[in-house]
């Protein structure tokens, strides 16, 4: 089985994995105390261009946007953010399990816009609504688009007309950087918070939270270990990160996927087949007859994403740091034998 369904299923980087092995004994302190994760936050920290940034690394992504969303809230205020967006539809309600509203907005490409923010705003007017305080946006989007700099300005100029925070799901940031979008730079100036994704990008698990707002800073240790997120071995993830910010790897690993996906993309557009979204990332979601999506599925893995009409399905085909060309060519052989 060749599989395209996801960017994680993949260990690690073999430098990951070095390293993992060479630090193993070390004796480290834990709970991210470690001079590993230290030198992490400093590469971090390099990379964004704001030393004054507060960097914690935690092991997954939904873990990280409910223990920041939480630890950012009030508990009567409330976060906006595409209907599509992950803490919308692939998160099992964690933020609101924390006790805060996700106002799911539509969203045209997986993109919130400030017109939204603003009827999303206009449409809770008192106490006896929630208050609307920050806009989540997840870079790429869970479509693969791509937000551009002048969108993400547009929308930090929105969140100081409204007074809300400005937080990104980096999950794919990997991939938006490696396609051309907004730089780290561009985050740390834009963002009052935004992590950086290393779980599907590469390690075998980890993201970290960047906090640039000081007003968000106090104390946020104590929201991670009260969500469970405090890891005893922390140097794994210090390990992990030092590894994926030497030179320019967090890009480069991420281009290679972005590149073999484009490379999906020429090849089934090629045949004649259309796509959900103009996707320039590692995500692509082709939409196929549906006896192809059958046939393709005895020796392929991807995901069903939706059924466009009752005899086509879209689905999402995902690339990563380590999928071999030889997989996709193959993918492209087999449907285009299917293809009549």
């Amino acid at each position: 089985m060749i599989r395209f369904t996801n960017d994680y299923s993949e260990g690690c980087h073999p430098s990951i994995l070095e390293a993992l092995a060479a630090t193993n004994t070390e004796g480290n302190p834990g709970y991210s105390m470690d001079p590993h994760s230290a030198h992490a936050h400093e590469l971090i920290r390099a990379a964004i261009g704001r030393p004054d940034a507060d960097v914690h690394l935690l092991v997954g992504g939904t873990q990280t946007n409910a223990t920041a969303i939480a630890a950012f809230l009030r508990p009567y205020e409330a976060v906006i953010a595409a209907v599509s967006g992950h803490i919308c539809v692939h998160e099992t309600g964690a933020i609101e399990a924390t006790g805060h509203k996700c106002i799911a907005c539509p969203a045209e490409n997986g993109k919130l816009t400030p017109a939204a923010v603003r009827a999303a705003c206009a449409a809770h007017t008192d106490e006896h609504m929630v208050r609307p305080r920050m806009i989540y946006v997840s870079q790429t989007t869970e479509i693969g688009t791509l937000y551009t700099l002048a969108e993400l300005e547009a929308l930090r100029a929105v969140c100081d007309e409204l007074g809300l925070y400005f937080y990104l799901d980096g999950a794919r940031l990997s991939s938006g950087l490696a396609a051309g979008g907004p730089s780290l730079t561009d985050l740390g100036r834009l963002c009052d918070a935004f992590y950086i994704g290393g779980t599907k990008n590469g390690a075998l698990f980890g993201e970290a939270l960047v906090i640039l707002n000081p007003a968000l800073k106090p104390d946020f240790r104590y929201n991670i270990k009260q969500r469970g997120g405090m890891l005893a071995k922390g140097w794994l993830l210090g390990v992990q990160f030092e590894q994926l910010f030497q030179g320019n790897r967090y890009v480069e690993l991420a281009a290679h996927a972005n590149a073999l996906a484009l490379k999906l993309k020429e090849g089934i557009a090629a045949l004649g087949y259309t796509f959900l979204c103009d996707s320039v990332t590692n995500q692509q979601f082709p939409i196929l007859p549906d006896g192809v999506v059958a046939a393709l599925g005895q020796d392929f893995g991807f995901e069903f994403n939706c059924k466009p009409d009752a005899a086509h399905t879209c689905i999402r085909l995902v690339t990563s740091w380590a999928t071999p060309e030889e997989n996709v060519d193959a993918f492209l052989k087999a449907l285009a034998a299917l293809t009549k």
